[in-house]
C-alpha cells in the first residue's frame, strides 16, 4: 500500500461496501469512466439525508448510480430519489445498479438535458429536501438557482468537485468550468437565501441550506 493521506486513511476503517463495489465493476466492464463521488462524500449523502428526514431527493447526474445507492438506501419506506441524467446508458447503468441494491423501488430516472428536466419538474409543482449536483460543472450555478427554486425550506444541498481538480483555486485557469465554479463557490458562501459550507477533501464538496423556500 502506497502512502497513507487523511482520506485513504479513514476509507479504510470501513467495511467494504458491495453494492458500490459492483458499480465501479459495471462501469469499468462498460468501459465507462468512473468519476462517481468519493467514498468518503458518499457516506456523507447517506448520513445527511438520513439525519435531515429527507423524504424526496433530487439528483443530479447519474452516472453508474454510485451516489444514487448513497442516497436512496438512507430514504424512509416511502421515500424517493428523482434521478436527471443526460445519457440513457448511464440512466440505464445506474438504475440496474440500484435495483441490483434493492433500492430500484426507490429511483426515478429522468433522461435528457438537467435544465429541460429541472423545467419540468419546475411546472409539475415538484417539491425536494435534498439536492445532490455532481454533473456538468459550468451549469453548476444555473443547477443551484433550480434546486433553490425546487426546495422546500431548509433543504439540503450538496455539491461534488468544487475544487475542480485545483483549477477552481488557480487564477490562471479561466475556463468556462472554473469561472463558473467560483461563481457558484462564492454563491454557497455569500447569497443571503443559503447558510453554506465547503469541504476542502478529496474534490471539494458544497453544502448549503435552503433558508428561503415552501414550508415542507
Amino acid at each position: 500500500m502506497g502512502e497513507w493521506t487523511p482520506n485513504t486513511y479513514f476509507d479504510s476503517l470501513y467495511e467494504s461496501d458491495r453494492d458500490l463495489e459492483r458499480v465501479a465493476e459495471r462501469l469499468q466492464a462498460e468501459g465507462m469512466r468512473d468519476i462517481s463521488v468519493a467514498a468518503g462524500y458518499g457516506r456523507l449523502l447517506t448520513f445527511l439525508v438520513a439525519a435531515t428526514g429527507a423524504r424526496r431527493v433530487l439528483e443530479i447526474g447519474a452516472l453508474g448510480g454510485y451516489s444514487g445507492i448513497c442516497l436512496a438506501r438512507a430514504l424512509p419506506e416511502d421515500g424517493r430519489l428523482v434521478s436527471l441524467e443526460l445519457k440513457r446508458e448511464y440512466a440505464e447503468l445506474a438504475r440496474e445498479n440500484l435495483t441490483a441494491a434493492g433500492l430500484g423501488d426507490k429511483a426515478e430516472y429522468r433522461v435528457g438535458e438537467a435544465a429541460a428536466s429541472l423545467e419540468e419538474l419546475k411546472r409539475e409543482g415538484a417539491r425536494f429536501d435534498f439536492f445532490f449536483i455532481d454533473a456538468d460543472k459550468e451549469n453548476y450555478p444555473h443547477y443551484l438557482e433550480a434546486c433553490i427554486a425546487l426546495a422546500n425550506r431548509g433543504a439540503v444541498i450538496a455539491a461534488d468537485n468544487t475544487l475542480l481538480g485545483g483549477k477552481t483555486i488557480d487564477e490562471t485557469r479561466q475556463g468556462p468550468s472554473a469561472r463558473a465554479m467560483r461563481h457558484f463557490n462564492q454563491t454557497i458562501a455569500r447569497d443571503e437565501r443559503l447558510q453554506g459550507v465547503h469541504l476542502s477533501a478529496f474534490d471539494g464538496l458544497a453544502l448549503a441550506r435552503v433558508l428561503s423556500g415552501m414550508p415542507d
